[in-house]
Formats: structure tokens, sequence, C-alpha cells
């Protein structure tokens, strides 16, 4: 038979199948033929009686030929495995609550672990959903021994400006190649802060993407020049549509953003989230509009971080060619780029430096390192509970094939072969696990957005893209299948296997029937136990680092501490008007009834990060040390009650014009000075965003506090007054100690700031949110882990109930006799529960040694 003869035959035997012809139908055509055939007999002489009988032997067997011809009009396999579904569903629709049961557990479990993995696929496995993402490679730095200047709020500030330029004017690895930065803007003209998500990008990000415009189009390299006005502005798709409910006259339209008004060019396509997982643009620019928007004459050429750099290969570079070419380039780049007034110690680390290719297809992203661990523990963690459930499904398996032994002894005595039988188990279970799967689909996309909205924050909104794709889809058929060949295959082979005859035998003695299959129920149970134990222990291990942390001196009270960031660019003051008209909204705010102490300062612990630079204490000469720095204000030490050890704090005569001074903490002290009295010393510092290297008098110190976050190590911390620094822009952040409660504090400051003028812009935050927003991961890992140890918990006590119950009720004529004998009740319930003990026990020994 040739292959499109099979075909044919395959497709008409499937069209029966699935037409599904009844039993009158399949016997209609033999009665037909043997009608023709008894006609012609008749024809011939014989009477109707003689011509039916001769037809029907000539005919032969009709059972026999209705059999074959059944078997030529459908594919046997298939239609023997939609009779098993028929039968499996008839078979679990008989018991309800073990089904239920079973589909519930399942669906938990499964669940889970395609909810955790539906994150874990955005965050790390997924690419970019831009134009042949896997030639993306990301030029960075090798090392950042000869870094020193200022940081910007990027997530990723892997080189300055004049870097990028230089890359893009040597490099020859990259058909096309940009750089981009990300932060937030305010969109309101004053009052109550609306900040959106601006992407900076320099050079053609849009076309070495692929990136296509929904509507207009999107701005190109020829636009990104120094000293441009005011570039039209891309808009992201998912602004379009909340902010302009998807309206296609929106091209032309104009934003205002810091006094300058941008025209609206286009919108980008629904899937361009930009290059960092995990967050959303909202709106996009080209670099040269960042001084315009920032308004504070910012230094592009200066030694600030700005920008990640991506490019995409040139067809038939590899990557390994790109990194040679980078670092070939990397003297040259360096050499152009090195800041006037670059600390004379660092520019030969600086000049140093090499470039580096990494692959880029998946993008960056803050969210994968801190979470990309953590949620491959939290897998782990979901799997152990759906092996415990798998188990515990195992067990009522045993028990219910124990149940079924007569009718599956009955089969095989009537030809049934052990493999077949075990299919039909399989297939029963195969839809559990199906059931399971189906209604583990949906919780699945519910948990894995209550994740999302767990890890976001008000001021850190996360985005991802959880649609299906082919791994969440598979992942998820294949933890089916997986949870269907795990807790079905042993018991459907185990309720085929005995004898016949034996079930027989041993159906008519009815004393202690089963017994002999107890020994695999207590091996499934005592792993339940070990498993519950591994993960109960280790949720009660995250709960303790949970704890560790919340209770650990930051160093610093954030109870009664409210943070405002106010901004009055808008008000068009000169830059030395900046720090007299802060010093009278802090003494308007400080005159509120109720408020303790007020400061402003730069940057809050634990959620500003103004990152480290270089120091070098008096006389001393080399590569120096670093040190983080830290801009406050007088009165920050009192608001946030940091114990001065020595010296004094900030008063208004630390300004512009007076010598430079500094606070420096007691790791400072440890690491520069030994541990001695640091008062009176001096120290200079790198150069910092253009600013020369500065030399600072050390005049107070304070006690350790917790800068970057709650886990590190005390770090050295230089406060210096931002009034002595020149670009100390139109803003910042306002502390505010309170006896007020929250929406009274809010409400008295909001009052206080539209009297002053009604531009100015503020944004509210409790600094213990803040703090709290710190151990996210560890909060989440206790919820979570809590939450599956106590699910292991729950799920071993009911399949331990589940093998003790089963006992029982299999030894009744036993434990009748036992009684009738003269047992008493008392040791009739210590047999019960000594076995219940020492199968918790042996669960215990063997979970013990996993733990450990």
């Amino acid at each position: 038979m040739t292959i499109l003869s099979w075909f044919r035959v395959f497709t008409a035997k499937l069209q029966g199948l699935l037409r599904g012809r009844t039993p009158e139908e399949e016997s209609g055509e033999i009665e037909t033929h043997l009608s023709l055939l008894t006609e012609r007999y008749v024809r011939q002489g014989m009477s109707p009686d003689e011509a039916a009988a001769v037809a029907r032997r000539q005919f032969g067997n009709i059972t026999s030929l209705r059999e074959r011809q059944r078997d030529m009009q459908i594919v046997p396999e298939l239609d023997s495995m939609w009779r098993d579904m028929q039968y499996g569903v008839r078979q679990l629709q008989r018991a309800p609550v073990f089904t239920t049961m079973a589909v519930m557990s399942l669906a938990l479990g499964i669940g889970a672990n395609t909810a955790i993995f539906q994150l874990i696929d955005a965050v790390r496995l997924r690419m970019l959903p831009v134009k042949a993402p896997h030639e993306l490679a990301e030029v960075r730095m090798e090392n950042t021994r000869g870094v020193t200047g200022g940081v910007t709020s990027a997530s990723y500030p892997t080189v300055t400006n004049r870097i990028w330029e230089q890359i893009r004017e040597r490099q020859q690895a990259f058909s096309g190649i940009f750089a981009w930065y990300m932060e937030d803007v305010n969109l309101a003209p004053g009052g109550e802060v609306r900040n959106v998500r601006m992407l900076y990008a320099g050079g053609d990000i849009f076309s070495t993407l692929g990136v296509q415009p929904a509507m207009g189009r999107l701005f190109t390299l020829q636009e990104d020049q120094m000293g441009c006005g005011a570039p039209g502005l891309v808009i992201g798709h998912g602004f379009w549509q909340r902010e302009y409910g998807g309206s296609a006259d929106v091209i032309g339209r104009t934003l205002t953003l810091s006094n300058h008004s941008f025209n609206i060019i286009g919108v980008t396509s629904a899937n361009f989230f930009g290059m960092e997982v995990g967050r959303s643009f909202d709106l996009a620019l080209p670099v040269c509009a960042i001084p315009l928007v920032r308004g504070n004459k910012i230094a592009l050429d200066g030694p600030m971080w700005w920008f990640t750099v991506i490019g995409r290969l040139k067809p038939g570079w590899t990557l390994e060619q790109a990194t040679a070419h980078t670092r070939g380039i990397s003297p040259g780049v360096f050499e152009a780029a090195l800041p006037a007034n670059y600390p004379a110690a660092r520019v030969k680390d600086f000049l140093g430096s090499k470039l580096n290719a990494i692959p880029a297809g998946s993008g960056v992203s803050q969210l994968r390192e801190r979470y990309e661990q953590a949620l491959w523990l939290l897998l782990a963690i979901a799997a152990m509970v759906l092996l415990i459930a798998c188990a515990n499904l195992a067990s009522l398996l045993l028990a219910r094939a124990s149940s079924r032994e007569r009718e599956i002894a009955v089969r095989q005595s009537l030809g049934a072969s052990r493999g077949r039988l075990v299919r039909q188990l399989l297939t029963e279970n195969l839809l559990l696990a199906l059931a399971g799967a189906a209604l583990g689909a949906w919780l699945a996309r519910t948990l894995s957005r209550l994740l999302v909205a767990y890890l976001s924050t008000g001021a850190d909104p996360v985005f991802l893209d959880l649609a299906l794709d082919w791994r969440v889809v598979g992942f998820a058929a294949g933890v089916a299948l997986l949870t269907c060949l795990l807790f079905g295959l042993a018991p459907a082979i185990r309720a085929t296997r005995t004898e016949p005859s034996a079930v027989m035998k041993a159906g008519g003695r009815g004393m202690t029937a089963g017994r002999e299959r107890f020994p695999w129920r207590r091996a499934l149970m005592a792993a339940q136990v070990a498993l519950s134990l591994v993960l109960v222990t280790s949720a009660l291990l995250f709960s303790r680092s949970l704890g560790n942390l919340m209770t650990l001196d930051p160093g610093f009270r954030s109870e009664g501490v409210l943070t405002a960031r106010v901004v009055f660019q808008r008000r068009n003051l000169p830059p030395e008007r900046y720090q007299p008209f802060k010093e009278e909204l802090l003494a308007r705010i400080r005159g509120i009834q109720g408020v303790q102490a007020v400061a402003m300062t730069q940057a809050i612990p634990l959620r500003d990060f103004e990152g480290g630079t270089t120091v070098w204490m008096e006389g001393e000469q080399g590569q120096g040390q670093r040190a983080s720095l830290s801009r406050v204000g007088p009165g920050y030490f009192q608001t946030l009650e940091i114990r001065l050890l020595a010296g004094r704090e900030f008063h208004a005569r630390d300004r512009a014009g007076a010598p430079n001074v500094a606070i420096v903490n007691e790791a400072f002290a440890r690491r520069f000075v030994a541990g001695a009295n640091p008062v009176g010393r001096r120290f200079r510092i790198g150069a910092m965003a253009g600013s020369p290297e500065t030399a600072y008098e050390i005049v107070g110190l304070v006690r350790d506090t917790k800068n970057a976050n709650l886990r590190e190590e005390f770090t050295p911390i230089a406060y210096t007054a931002p009034a002595q620094d020149p670009n100390w822009g139109p803003g910042g952040r306002i502390l505010i100690r309170s006896r007020l409660p929250e929406s009274g504090i809010v409400a008295q400051v909001r009052r206080v700031l539209n009297e002053i003028n009604p531009a100015i812009t503020v944004s509210f935050q409790s600094f213990h949110s803040i703090v709290e927003s710190t151990i996210l991961r560890e909060r989440l890992m206790a919820t979570l882990s809590g939450f599956f140890g106590l699910l292991a918990l729950l799920l071993g006590c009911i399949g331990l109930y589940g093998i003790l119950s089963y006992s029982v009720a299999s030894r009744t004529n036993e434990i009748g006799i036992r009684m009738a004998l003269g047992a008493e009740r008392r040791s009739v319930f210590w047999m019960i529960l000594r076995e219940a003990l020492l199968l918790t026990a042996a669960g215990v020994a063997v979970g013990l040694p996993m733990i450990f």
C-alpha cells in the first residue's frame, strides 16, 4: 500500500470514528446484502425460507463480519482510547468525593508550579520581543576600577555620555548601536506628582531593534544631536491606551515637560516595552533632550554614568569577535572620553579600562537579579508540594484499586491482558491530571498576577508580559503528564499484578484482605512526612530570616517619618535663590503644629543610593578607598534619630563660600583612621559630575546606619552639606518627623506648599514603607514558603488519616475478633495509634538528613 493510499484509508477510518455510526447503521449494509442475495435465490426457484437460509450460510458469520466491517471503518487504537476515556469518566463520576479531592490537589500543585514558572519565564527565559534578539549584545566595562563620578538613578548606568559617543564613532562590529537610560519624570503642572517612565535613547534605537510604530513615526539617529530644540516625542502603546484611550488623533498633540512642549510624533507597537524586563516606558525622547527635561544645566560631558549601550551584531560577526574588537578600541575610547578634572590617582585605571561584549537578547533587569534565585527556589518548593500531592493520590488510588479487585479479576478472567487493564487505569488517571491541569492553568493565571502585584510597590510598579508562550504551555502539559505517571503508574501496575484466583480466595476469607499491600502505602506516607518536614522547616527558616531583618537595628528610626519629594523648577528661580527658598520652605513646614523635626536631603537611606566615590585622607596618595557620599541638610540626624557620637551636626552657616565640611560614620572612621576620632581630620574626594576634586574637614562623627539595603554590612559614609554643592538643583527630599497621623501631616504639608506656590510639585511616602519595601524578597519567600509548608502539612495529615482509615476498615474483622477474645478498647486504640507514630517517626528519620 502506498503512502497516499494508506493516508486515504486512515482518513476514512478517522471520519468513521468521528461520525460515530450507531450499531443499527453498521448492520444496515449487511442486512441489505442478505436481502438482495435472498431475492436472487428466490428468483432461481427456492422458497423464501430456504433462500434466506442459503443466503445466510453463503454470507458467513454475521457477527464476525460486523466486527471486520467496523475495524475497516475506524482506527481501532483511537476507538479503544475513546472508549477507555468514556469508561473512565463514568468511573470518576461514581466517586465524586475522590474525584474532587484529586482534582483540587492536582490543581493546587500544578497551578502553583505553573504560576512560578510563568514568572521565571517572563523574568529570565523569554527573549525581548524585538527582531532577532539573539543578535543583540551589550557593550560594558570589564571592570569599574577606574570609575569615579556621579551615578544617575538608571538601573544599569555602565558608561558616560562621552564614552558612548566614542563607542558609536569607533565601533565596527555592530550594524546598529544605541544607548539608553530610563527615569521617572513628572507630568503634573503642580501639586501632587504624577510620574511616568521616560526612556532616553541615543542612536538609532528603533530601527536597530526592528520596532515598528503603531501610529505616526519614531525618531531617528539624525534627530539626536546635541543642542537640539524640542525633538519629537514618542509614546508607549500602554500610555497611549491609558491616557488617550487609543485615540487616532494623538499624533501632533503636545505634552509639557519642565516648561518645554514636545510634539507627539508616534506610538510604539503594543509588544515593545523597552530594554528592561520588569519595567515599561511611557515616553521616549532622544538623549539630546535630557538637559531640556531636567532643566538644571546638566553636564552630559561630565563624569556622570548614564547609559547602557546595546548593539546588533553585523552579519557574520560572533560575540567573541565583537568582544575582541571592543577591547581593541578601548584605549582610544577611554583616552578621548577622559573628563576634565578627573582625579589624577584614578586616571591610569580609567585609561586602562576595557570594554566587553555580552549577550543582551533577554534584556537587563533589576527584578531578575533580585528575584531570580528566589523564584527558582520557590519552584523547587512548589515541586515538592506537588510530589506530596502525587504521593497522596497514589495512596488513595491504591485503596481504590483494592476495592476494584473483583472487577479487575473478572476482566482478566474474560481475557483482558494486563497491559490493557493498565492502560484503562492510566486513562482514568490521565483524566484526573487533565482536569487538574485545566483548573491549575486558571489558578496559575490568577496566582501569577497576584505575585506581580505583590512584587510591585507604589513607587516601583512591576511590568511583566504574562502572555502564554510555548515554554509555559509545554511546562504545564509536561507537569500534567508527569503527575499522571507519578501517582497513577504504580497503583495501576500493583492493581493488575494479583492473580484472579488469589483475589477470589482473599475475598472469600475476608479477614485481613489487602494487608499485604500496606507496605506501598506506608512507604508513600513516610515520604510525605519527610517532604512535609523539609518544607515546614524551610518555611521556619525563611520566617526567621525575615524576623531578623524586621528586628534589625538600621541605625535610624523610621517610624513616624514622612518623606516628601518637592520640585519647584516651574517657579523659574535663579540658582542663587534655590537655597534661600528651601530654607523658607523648611521653616514653614517646621511651624506646623505636631512637627518635631524637619530636614532636607538629596537621598533617602535604603531608597536613593547616591553611589560611591574615592576618598583620600589628608596627605595620602595612591589609589584611595571607596566610600559612599550622602548630601544631607541641617536637622537630618535629629529627624532620623541617628546618634551623634562626636563633634557637631550641620548648621545654616554650612553653605556655599564657607569651608567644606563633612560628617562621617563609624565605619568611615574604622577604615580611614583605624577607629580613632576623625573630627578635625581632612579628606578629599574625586571629581563628581563635573565638579573638581574637593577637600573636606570632618566636623562630626555619627553612628553607623544602613545605606543601600538592610542586608549589607555597615559601609563607610561621608555626609556633606548640600548647600555647599553648586549642582544642587531646584528640589530635594524632605524628611518630616511628626506626632500627627500620616494623612494629617500630608494634608498640612500640601496646604503649606499651595500657600507658598501652587506650581510646587510634591509626592509623599512613608519612610517606614520604604524600609518595608527593601525586605520584599524575604517577605515573599517567608509568605509563600509558609503557605506551601502548611499545604504540605495538610496534605500529609490527610494522607495519614487516609491510610489509617483504610487500614482500620480492612482489619474490621480482625479487630472484632481481638475484642471478642478479650482485647480492651485501649489496646486496640494503641495498636492503631502506634502505626501512626511509627509512620511519622519513619518520615522524620528520612526527612532530618535532608534538612541537615
